[in-house]
């Protein structure tokens, strides 16, 4: 196990990168913490594979260090690095059996035959191919090829780091959820520092510790699913993690009074905002049907079971508001109204903490 250090990292795939917009990295420093799992999240193209494949040793970093334990391993080959990494897509070899796949890393680092043995009858087991740990490889359907290469990186117990590229694209739905819990269980068991490159935000909140979200080649946020739920740091946050996303609302901010489109409310405390566009945040869940507050005018509802999502207007945008199963939904106008402590300011698309935030900070 290791704590990953990024030190001013930064990766450009141009020979000459002439400005920010070259780089698919852009310059980061973190700490990522010894044991935890963490989950890489972000749409497609904003560099989470590109960092992992840094981290690994696949690809060497433009500018800036990679460190575990405070070691430099940046010039380290993957075989230095002492990690477990799994792909999207699997890979095994075809004329082994799933059994010889799996002790192939073990019997590579000449652990003893009984120890092979035990660990891949354990990974076996826990991947469901208990049954078949005897048979070739060749002619396994591509989610069964997966879960050997899911297997390979589970089997080893001393490894640095495990490294998860999207392993579950081509694994069916029920087996996903397994394979997630399956996952969490051996980091609790063995407290090994995973990273789990994924798009799917329900991998992702499910999976890990800290959630790691990337956008545009930058990572906007790293927190607790809970911490990203509630205080977005970027508006990209709030709109990619909740389903459906964060309402955001072009506002004008005076002391501790807001006004969106021609409605003026007050917001309870000020904001140190510096000139820039501002928005204000607010997740469907803390968006409430009212008499009196923000004019709306209700589109359509739509019924998912333990909850209404209602779709709104207001002021020509489409608003999101969640309503409970045994409510009532008013037909056509109404108004909306913000639940306290539910509400975001966003500054050029950050987030502002309020003065009280700061002051308690302090």
């Amino acid at each position: 196990m290791a704590k990953i250090t990024l030190s001013n990292l930064a990766h450009s795939y141009l020979p000459d990168p002439q400005s920010e917009d070259d780089f698919a990295l852009k310059e980061m420093t973190h700490d990522w913490r010894d044991g935890e799992a963490y989950a890489l999240l972000g749409s497609s193209g904003c560099g989470k594979t590109t960092l992992l494949n840094i981290i690994s040793g696949l690809l060497r970093p433009s500018h800036g260090r990679v460190l575990f334990d405070g070691r430099d391993v940046t010039d380290h080959p993957t075989a230095e690095r002492n990690i477990a990494q799994v792909f999207q897509f699997p890979v095994v070899y075809d004329t082994m059996t799933v059994r010889e796949n799996l002790a192939f890393p073990l019997k590579n680092r000449g652990l003893p035959a009984p120890e092979i043995a035990r660990r891949v009858q354990k990974v076996g087991d826990m991947i469901g191919m208990e049954a078949v740990l005897d048979r070739k490889a060749r002619g396994l359907t591509a989610d069964a090829k997966q879960k050997i290469s899911l297997g390979r990186g589970m089997v080893r117990e001393d490894v640095n780091a495990l490294l998860f590229d999207e392993p579950l694209t081509v694994i069916d739905p029920h087996m996903k959820w397994e394979l997630r819990t399956q996952l969490k269980k051996l980091h609790h068991d063995f407290g090994h520092t995973m990273i789990y490159v994924t798009h799917d935000q329900t991998e992702a909140l499910t999976f890990a510790d800290k959630v790691v979200v990337m956008y545009d080649g930058r990572v906007v946020q790293i927190g607790t699913p809970q911490e990203l739920f509630e205080r977005p740091a970027h508006t990209f946050v709030g709109y990619f993690i909740g389903s459906p996303g964060m309402n955001l609302f072009d506002a004008r901010i005076d002391g501790t009074k807001a006004q969106i489109g021609g409605t003026r409310f007050d917001l309870g405390t000020t904001y140190p905002l510096g000139g820039g566009r501002v928005k204000i945040g607010v997740r469907p869940e803390y968006i409430r049907l009212s008499d009196t507050g923000l004019p709306a005018r209700v589109k359509r509802v739509e019924d998912v079971g333990r909850h209404k999502i209602v779709r709104l207007e207001m002021d020509g945008a489409e608003v999101n508001a969640i309503a409970d199963e045994s409510g009532t939904v008013p037909d056509g106008g109404t108004h909306v109204q913000f639940v306290e402590g539910g509400v975001n300011v966003y500054e050029n698309d950050w987030r502002v903490a309020a003065r009280r935030e700061t002051e308690a900070a302090a």
